[in-house]
């Protein structure tokens, strides 16, 4: 009461207020949240890199992603390293995807994961450095630092992991090591010999020199770092990849980075849930359970997640509650996102109305290239269209894609993913255009060509002719008829006319009859002589000039 607040048995109160009350009565109060089923989630799995429990803690192979600039030779390296030859399964000898592969040297395991050298691909390569323990950074010793390189560089160097150049294609007479060493000193990446802390290993990925020396140094940064993992715990996982496989359904190729997954196990990432039902590893084979740092595809989530997203191996009740509240969070975030709508994205957002929309419904066969490839393709427009996905996912392009496209005038583009029988059938006889391609560069042209036939044509005026009246004749039903001789150029039946006395312009308008010696002519040309009727126009005396032209529409950019 002396608080100013009339309160009985049956009413609630604030904690400051109650906490103030339990100071008079000299009681020490103290708050307890009950925490969100996501924090308890985090709480459980915090203890990664700082395990109480110090005996439980085993060493794990280190996690190697492989940077790099486009052709500089990061998939070659790994094609020596594993004594395979993806890079001709690659579409245009671009990596399209992200991969992780487990390779054995000097009796010891180390996990690479192959990242795409694209820039479309930055966001999956941003991901792909985030569960890594040593960034491999490729630079041609032929070509030098590169854009990509540098954007390489800035992902490491936010990871906060140690790294090590390799500067490839040794074999080449170009090759000049000294000059990538100072090209990378300008951006802080200085060698050991210079005073830094970096590792630079000549190598050839063609001819296999100095791979072995490099394998020897990855290992060392790594018994330099300590790489430990508790494998007796509940396994924590990141997915780098995943997709929708028509036999086996949704399948998350994820990296285990503490515990153990095994088959059976209860598992969550992102809004998707399920039980283990069988563990691949990279090389194909089923296997029963994954240790930390082991690559693995996952199979029994009941959808797709996204690439990125974390994988937990929880009790069945636990990841059906964390899942009901990141369902419930998504929904509230969707509210939320609709309601803050500032002046400047209204505005924004009045200009596009006014331009011409091309949608596109998007299919592709991995989440991380529909997840690339959106946002490239919502953001190519011109000063008249603009570029909406409406529409997307992972998976063969179906009926209801088909359907979809027709009823909002669509294009569907399928990335590395075919239409069913259904679908093929339904889109050609409803017309729907699909447009399929398994590189980026490809897919983009496409809709970029096609926004620009979009555009409303642009006309500019082209005169043909000139020519002069040298008599008139006047017919009561008709009016008055100019003879004329052409002057130059000529003039046709469907060409615009001017009329013009003394310099000064009478009339613009069109021809409604061209004749010469009393027949209908379609064109005039010069120094012959013609009769023309103009429309609405019969003031015309002697030695006016006409002037003839013609709209032609011009090729734009």
């Amino acid at each position: 009461m002396v608080l100013g607040m009339m309160s009985n048995v049956n009413s609630s109160i604030d904690f400051t207020t109650a906490e103030l009350v339990c100071s008079e009565l000299g009681v020490v109060l103290e708050q307890k949240l009950e925490k969100s089923y996501e924090e308890q989630l985090a709480e459980e799995f915090s203890g990664i890199n700082d395990e109480i429990d110090e005996a439980k803690l085993r060493g794990r192979p280190p996690i190697v992603t492989v940077l790099g600039h486009v052709d500089h030779g990061k998939t070659s390296l790994l094609d020596f390293i594993r004594k395979t030859h993806i890079q001709s399964q690659e579409a245009g000898g671009i990596t399209q995807h992200i991969a992780a592969y487990q390779i054995k040297t000097m009796e010891r395991l180390i996990t690479f994961i192959d990242t795409p050298g694209h820039e479309a691909f930055s966001a999956m390569r941003a991901r792909g450095a985030s569960v890594t323990d040593i960034a491999i950074l490729v630079v041609a010793g032929d070509d030098g630092v590169k854009p990509q390189t540098l954007e390489a560089v800035k992902h490491i160097k936010e990871a906060k992991i140690p790294m090590i150049v390799a500067v490839n294609k040794m074999d080449k007479p170009e090759y000049n090591i000294e000059r990538v060493k100072q090209q990378l000193a300008e951006v802080e990446i200085l060698p050991e010999e210079w005073g830094g802390d970096t590792i630079f290993v000549p190598i050839s990925a063609l001819t296999g020199q100095g791979v072995d020396k490099l394998l020897e140094m990855v290992l060392l940064v790594a018994d330099m770092n300590e790489l430990k993992a508790n494998p007796d715990s509940h396994a924590l996982g990141m997915v780098i990849e995943a997709k929708l496989d028509k036999g086996k359904g949704p399948i998350a190729t994820a990296i285990v980075l503490n515990g153990t997954l095994k088959v059976g196990d209860t598992i969550i990432s992102g809004v998707h849930v399920g039980k283990v039902r069988a563990l691949i590893d990279d090389k194909g084979k089923t296997i029963k359970k994954a240790e930390p740092s082991t690559p693995v595809s996952v199979l029994g989530l009941d959808g797709v997640p996204n690439a990125g997203d974390q994988l937990y191996a929880v009790d069945a009740k636990f990841s059906r509650d964390v899942l009901a509240e990141r369902k419930r969070k998504i929904q509230q975030d969707k509210i939320n996102a609709k309601n803050a709508f500032s002046m400047e994205e209204f505005l924004a957002k009045s200009a596009d109305s006014e331009k011409k929309v091309l949608n596109l419904i998007v299919k592709s066969d991995v989440q991380g290239s529909f997840e690339a490839l959106t946002p490239i393709l919502n953001s190519i427009n011109n000063e008249e269209v603009r570029v909406e996905c409406i529409h997307g996912g992972v998976g063969t392009i179906n009926e209801n894609d088909v359907i979809l496209a027709k009823s909002a005038n669509a294009i569907i583009i399928g990335f590395n993913v075919k239409p069913d029988s259904k679908a093929a059938a339904l889109a050609e006889h409803e017309n729907v255009k699909i447009f399929m391609s398994k590189i980026i560069y490809q897919v983009s042209d496409f809709v970029a060509k096609t926004i620009k036939g979009m555009r409303a044509p642009v006309f500019e005026e082209k005169v043909i002719g000139h020519a002069e009246v040298i008599r008139t004749f006047k017919i009561s039903r008709i009016g008055t008829i100019a003879g004329c001789i052409v002057k130059d150029g000529k003039i046709t039946k469907n060409s615009k006319i001017r009329l013009y006395r003394e310099g000064k312009l009478l009339c613009d308008t069109s021809i409604t009859t061209l004749q010469r010696n009393k027949e209908d002519v379609k064109e005039v040309s010069a120094g012959m002589d013609c009769g023309m009727k103009l429309e609405g126009h019969n003031d015309i005396l002697l030695e006016d000039t006409l002037e003839a032209y013609v709209m032609v529409e011009i090729e734009r950019d």
